[in-house]
């Protein structure tokens, strides 16, 4: 299965991924009319440590993934296609997804009480935006 791999000797830092994952789940045309005045609340996350050092926390769609069974509400679920999504209605922002998942990659959304994680852009039918939107390709979904 694919998944999307951060190289960190190429990642400048510029947190583009992020602003285009945002715009990519905002269901807005524009980037712009989606990120301006918000808090960007991406499903990846890039994090600085030092100069020149940025790792990426993004959901890995494990094999077997704790964050599914960890869910007391069903809301998180594994597909066919091995992208393991939540179900917004069905979440009771519990948090015990959070506590479970070992790579950070679940989110609190405080704007409407779920949490969030990559879905790997799976309802758009083309490749993540965060890897698309990378300048200097340090985003790469590929298998591994």
């Amino acid at each position: 299965m694919k998944r999307v791999f951060i190289n960190e000797e190429w990642c400048l830092g510029c947190h583009l991924c992020e602003y285009n994952c945002f715009w990519s789940n905002s269901g807005k045309s524009d980037m712009i009319l989606a990120c301006k005045n918000r808090t960007i609340r991406s499903n990846l996350h890039i994090e600085d440590e030092g100069v020149n050092v940025h790792f990426a926390f993004n959901c890995r769609h494990c094999e077997d993934p704790y964050c599914v069974k960890a869910c007391i509400a069903g809301a998180l679920s594994k597909g066919e296609d091995g992208v393991v999504v939540i179900d917004k209605t069905k979440c009771v922002h519990c948090t015990s997804c959070v506590m479970a998942c070992p790579y950070g990659a679940l989110v609190e959304n405080e704007e409407d009480d779920i949490m969030q994680k990559c879905e790997l852009c799976s309802s758009t039918g083309h490749e993540p935006m965060c890897v698309l939107g990378c300048p200097n390709r340090a985003l790469v979904y590929e298998e591994r």
